[in-house]
C-alpha cells in the first residue's frame, strides 16, 4: 500500500488549485480565503508565499512567466512576484455573490475558471475560458459550484464537477477544443462525499478529491470507481500529479467552516499530502498568450 505523507509542516485555511511546475520541480497552490499563492520546492524545502488583494480562486502558470490569476473581481496577468500587470476581464458572475473557485488549462494552453454561487438559491455559477489572445468567453452555465476541471488525454472530453449537487459531468470537445453538450458522468449518494477538484492520468482515468468523504477516488473513463485512498481528514479539495516521473499525487485539504473540536480532533485538516501512485498523471499545459 502506497504511503500517504505530509508534504511539509504546513496547514492552510482553504488550500486549492495545486499546480506542478516541471521546470522548477516545485508545487504551487492557492489558499483561496487567505488570498495567497504558495510555492514549495521539493529538493530544497523552500516555501514562498505571494499575497494578493482578494481571494485567489484559481490560477495557472504562464509560458511567459508569472501567473494568470482568477480573483474575486477579475482575472489578471501577473509577474513572477505576483504583481498585477494586466487585467484580462471582469468576473462574469456577480462578484459579490460568486467568487472564482476552480480552474486550469486545456491542451491548447487556454485558461478556464469557474465560479461558485454562494447563495445556493439557483445554479448561478459560470465556467469562463480565456483564449490565447486573452478573449474571455463563458462556455458553460447552469452550475452551482464549478469544480473538477480536467481534460482527457485523447482531447475528446472536458470533465467538470458541480460539488454541491454531487455530480461529475463530461462534455465532448471538437478538434478546436470547443465544448458540445455536457452529459452526466457520475452521481454520488449521501455518505460518499461530493466531488471537488480533480486531475487526469495517462490511462484516461479521473482522480477526484471527495470533499466530505475522507478520500480520493479514481474513476475509469466509463465512470466506474477503480480505486480509493483514505485520508486522515474529512475534506480534500483538489489533486494534481507531479514529481520527476509524474507519479506523485499532491492532495490539498481544507479547514474552512470547521469548528474548534474538529480541528482539534483532525489537526491535519488544511495540510497538503503526497501519495506515490503507480500510474503517471497528465502534464498540464502552461497558459499560452499569442
Amino acid at each position: 500500500m502506497a504511503e500517504l505523507q505530509r508534504l511539509f509542516d504546513y496547514t492552510g485555511h482553504l488550500p486549492e488549485c495545486p499546480t506542478w511546475s516541471e521546470a522548477e520541480q516545485a508545487l504551487y497552490w492557492a489558499d483561496i480565503l487567505e488570498g495567497e499563492i504558495h510555492r514549495y520546492r521539493l529538493e530544497t524545502g523552500e516555501h514562498t508565499v505571494l499575497s494578493f488583494p482578494e481571494e485567489v480562486g484559481c490560477f495557472a502558470l504562464r509560458e511567459k512567466g508569472g501567473f494568470i490569476v482568477a480573483m474575486r473581481q477579475a482575472v489578471w496577468l501577473t509577474d513572477e512576484r505576483g504583481l498585477l500587470r494586466q487585467k484580462v476581464c471582469d468576473n462574469p458572475s456577480n462578484p459579490q455573490l460568486a467568487r472564482f473557485n476552480d480552474g486550469g488549462t486545456d491542451h491548447h494552453g487556454r485558461f478556464y475558471a469557474g465560479t461558485f454561487w454562494a447563495p445556493g438559491d439557483y445554479n448561478g455559477a459560470l465556467l469562463l475560458r480565456v483564449d490565447n489572445d486573452l478573449t474571455p468567453k463563458v462556455v458553460q452555465c447552469d452550475i452551482h459550484g464549478a469544480n473538477g476541471l480536467a481534460f482527457s488525454h485523447d482531447k475528446q472530453w472536458m470533465f467538470t464537477s458541480d460539488t454541491p449537487h454531487g455530480v461529475i459531468y463530461r462534455t465532448p470537445l471538437d478538434e478546436q477544443g470547443e465544448p458540445g453538450r455536457r452529459e452526466l458522468f457520475r452521481r454520488f449518494n449521501p455518505g460518499e462525499g461530493i466531488p471537488d477538484g480533480a486531475a487526469m492520468d495517462v490511462e484516461g482515468c479521473y482522480w477526484s478529491a471527495m470533499y466530505d468523504g475522507w478520500r480520493i477516488a479514481r474513476f475509469s473513463p466509463q465512470g466506474e470507481q477503480l480505486e480509493e485512498y483514505r485520508l486522515p481528514v474529512r475534506c480534500p479539495t483538489m489533486v494534481c500529479f507531479g514529481g520527476a516521473d509524474m507519479k506523485t499525487l499532491f492532495i490539498t485539504t481544507t479547514r474552512e467552516n470547521m469548528d474548534e473540536q474538529e480541528i482539534a480532533d483532525y489537526p491535519l485538516s488544511g495540510a497538503i499530502f503526497t501519495l506515490p501512485v503507480s500510474v503517471a498523471g497528465m502534464k498540464k499545459a502552461l497558459f499560452i498568450e499569442r
